[in-house]
């Protein structure tokens, strides 16, 4: 099952579960469609996997299946990571 990280890994940017902005890759690294489509340019920094738009957990699924509350983040932000 997906953990439906809260953030972007380079800013920082919220990320809710329905929200259509999140980006992963195959190990879930999740970036905002800024980050993703801009300095990364749809690569992941972390595995040089293709970033996707993240899948949205059905609201009624999240109270049984909640999302991550644990906040992954790149010291330097996606400059470095790119």
């Amino acid at each position: 099952m997906l953990q439906l990280r809260p953030n972007c890994e380079c800013c920082d940017k919220d990320l809710f579960p329905e929200s259509a902005d999140a980006r992963i890759c195959s190990f879930e690294c999740t970036f905002c469609a800024s980050c993703a489509e801009g300095v990364l340019a749809g690569k992941c920094p972390n595995c040089g996997g293709e970033l996707v738009a993240r899948p949205r957990r059905p609201a009624a699924k999240l109270a049984k299946f909640p999302a991550s509350t644990e906040r992954v983040l790149k010291p330097h932000g996606c400059k470095e990571a790119a």
